[in-house]
């Protein structure tokens, strides 16, 4: 099987309006994530009418239909000033109504028919159950004026238009507020080459198609090139940088046996391989995979407001069988179809179908000035009460580049003397730790000296001879073996952020030391302690060893943390923490970390990490700032509570008014007309706007 159609296979998701054409490699790996955008519109029926049409477009065009109506037709039996007829006026209404109903009711009933099918009717089935009920009634009353133009039976085309359009709007506007997916899968596309070096049986190398790779084939690899699948080397050693996978900016020495990723980058050396995966067996197809997985077990929450439409839905339906029952009893089969059909019409979730809308893309608005990009509404539900937050160590609370974090003289000799000694032998090696010292001396403006006979010393660092002198930089391992003393107070704050020292010695005279690490955040420690504040527990995840990742968590007073993850480790802590009912954000920046951000109750991306990281997120941090961190934990607690207000005042609107409608009241004279309940209606949706736009952070 090709590499690339394995891949799309193992994570092909399943889209009845997919388009079925010839596709490039690359666009058979986009049209296998066709289907992420189904993760952010977690709105009960919503994610499907996502595939129905374009909720944009048909608002504008059951807009331009609904106005003819609503002038022509009266508001449940209320002349309204600006309303009018003509002869034939009816018919008019009529056949734009029709078209109206199949037009823009279209994903309501579509998106209805998926949730009763998955025996969970919410907001769509609500909808739909209001948009037929007018429509059918209104075909009937239009029949029975017709035939006997004496009986005056109401209609119901003004509130089957009003209800369109503000549903289509309310749709529009919480799909605008919410950024667009980008291709997750044709970005790890990218990350692997179209051509590879294949070694064939007689040692001659050949460049076929990645595609045509399988299972034990031999591959050559140059410095600088990508590893184009996962393999064993088998011949030369190198250091890998894997940090477009894994999202560690430390560099991994590579020799004979070990295994590299597919994606990651050759460095220094020019090495032979094994292919051990392709497709679905390689790594960047299994977290897309546990990505993907991750995402249909999340997409299954119901949203606050579709919970409410599901209770309302039952409500509405049992009121209006009950009403009918009883008006069939007391009075006659017209009276009580007609109170009936106005306790369906009224529990029509006009304020409530922008309750939620409104207030999403009021937050979106105010988080993207704050730094933060909203990709799900349903991050801003589950941010309300928030238990742990999980934080990737490397590019979340470092600032993921490998540098000189310190240098310290041990004599008379000044920093910028040091770092001219140390230059000059980092300026002939490749090691990561070398590439850092180099980009660090750019930055300072500093010049090193030349160095002579460089060479590595296995085990303990490297040497040579500038200015006329022998110069050694070792580890501390051969500090202690030459017995050479330090005072471990200098080396006590460089050690507890989990820092690599290494030691200067000239003329066998230990000189300076100077550390180098993955810098912490200078805002990391405040935000430590106010995630604390704030009752929430923060979490560390890290591929790093034990030792550095404890280290870190000391200086930071983190209390828990977990070390030497893989991306499926991740994934599943998190899952246990989310099987316990505990409310997790995850944050972090790397491809190994998109299946945790996936199955976080929240994920929140880096802005400076890799694309499928930000692909599988809820939320972006567009300035990597771990101070907006706390800023949407805020937000989220505020924006929890105007949905709150809003679904109370555009439920409670149905509360009052379905038993009135009804005629609870009755017995003793009160009976609420549906004009009446229609200037309720309108008030309910203008106080839910008002609310929503009142929201601040």
């Amino acid at each position: 099987m090709k590499q690339r159609e394995q891949m799309d296979e193992s994570m092909e998701m399943d889209h009845s309006a997919h388009e079925h054409h010839e596709m490039s490699d690359h666009q058979q790996m986009n049209h296998g994530m066709h289907g992420h955008e189904d993760h952010e519109m977690d709105h009960g029926g919503m994610d499907h009418s996502m595939h129905m049409g374009n909720f944009k477009q048909k608002f504008w065009l059951s807009l331009i239909l609904a106005i003819p109506i609503i002038v022509l037709s009266p508001m449940m039996g209320m002349q309204l000033p600006f309303q009018f007829t003509f002869p034939g006026s009816e018919w008019v209404v009529l056949v734009l109504a029709t078209i109206l109903f199949i037009y823009g009711g279209q994903p309501f009933l579509s998106g209805a028919k998926m949730e009763l099918q998955m025996k969970s009717p919410a907001m769509m089935t609500l909808i739909a159950m209001g948009i037929s009920v007018s429509y059918i009634y209104s075909l009937y009353s239009f029949v029975a004026n017709k035939m006997n133009p004496a009986a005056h039976v109401m209609d119901f085309f003004w509130e089957l238009a009003t209800l369109i359009v503000i549903m289509l709007l309310g749709h529009w506007v919480e799909m605008s507020a919410v950024s667009n997916a980008s291709n997750a899968l044709k970005k790890l596309a990218e990350l692997l080459p179209d051509e590879v070096n294949k070694i064939e049986a007689d040692g001659s190398t050949k460049k076929v198609k990645l595609q045509e790779i399988k299972k034990a084939d031999r591959l050559l690899v140059r410095a600088g090139d990508k590893m184009p699948t996962d393999g064993e080397i088998i011949d030369g050693s190198t250091i890998v940088d894997e940090s477009a996978v894994t999202g560690e900016s430390k560099g991994v020495q590579k020799t004979v046996g070990d295994s590299v990723i597919g994606g990651s980058v050759n460095g220094d050396g020019t090495i032979q391989l094994k292919v051990t995966g392709t497709g679905e067996d390689g790594y960047l197809a299994k977290v897309m995979t546990m990505v993907k997985q991750a995402q249909q077990e999340k997409s299954k929450l119901e949203s606050i407001s579709d919970k409410v439409a599901k209770w309302l839905f039952y409500i509405a339906l049992a009121a209006g069988i009950l009403t009918f029952i009883a008006w069939l009893i007391v009075a006659d089969l017209p009276q009580a179809l007609d109170r009936m059909v106005t306790v369906f019409v009224i529990a029509c979730p006009h304020a409530l179908g922008l309750a939620i809308p409104l207030v999403i893309a009021r937050s979106t608005s105010l988080a993207a000035k704050n730094g933060l990009l909203l990709k799900s509404r349903q991050a801003l539900e589950q941010g309300n009460q928030l238990d742990y937050v999980f934080l990737d160590k490397t590019g979340t609370l470092t600032e993921g580049q490998f540098t000189v974090t310190g240098v310290e003289s041990l004599t008379e000799m000044d920093k910028t003397e040091v770092l001219k000694y140390i230059g000059a032998l980092e300026a002939q090696t490749n090691h990561p730790l070398a590439v850092g010292v180099m980009n660090y001396l750019t930055a300072e403006q500093i010049e090193p000296y030349q160095g002579k006979d460089i060479s590595t010393l296995k085990g303990i660092g490297v040497k040579g001879s500038v200015e006329g002198h022998q110069v050694i930089l070792a580890n501390q391992k051969e500090i202690e073996k030459r017995q050479l003393t330090i005072d471990p107070e200098k080396l006590k704050d460089y050690q507890a952020q989990g820092n690599t020292i290494s030691f200067l010695l000239i003329d066998d005279q230990l000189v300076a030391f100077f550390a180098m690490g993955d810098t912490l955040k200078s805002q990391a420690k405040e935000f430590i302690k106010s995630l604390r504040d704030n009752g929430i527990e923060p979490v560390m995840l890290t591929g790093d060893n034990q030792e550095a990742a404890k280290a870190v968590a000391n200086y930071l007073d983190i209390k828990e943390f977990y070390s030497e993850l893989l991306p499926d480790d991740k994934e599943k802590i998190i899952k246990d923490y989310t099987d316990k009912s505990k409310k997790v954000m995850m944050v972090g920046d790397g491809i190994n970390d998109a299946p945790a951000l996936a199955r976080a109750s929240i994920g929140m991306a880096i802005g400076a990490g890799t694309d499928i990281a930000i692909d599988s997120a809820d939320v972006v941090l567009t300035n990597s700032n771990l101070q907006d961190i706390l800023k949407f934990v805020r937000l989220a607690k505020r924006t929890h509570s105007k949905m709150i207000q809003n679904l109370w005042w555009g439920a409670g609107y149905n509360i009052l008014a379905i038993p009135l409608a009804a005629g609870i009241l009755a017995p003793i004279g009160i009976l609420l007309s549906p004009a009446v309940g229609a200037i309720l209606m309108s008030l309910s949706t203008i106080i839910v706007a008002i609310n929503a736009m009142t929201l601040n952070v």
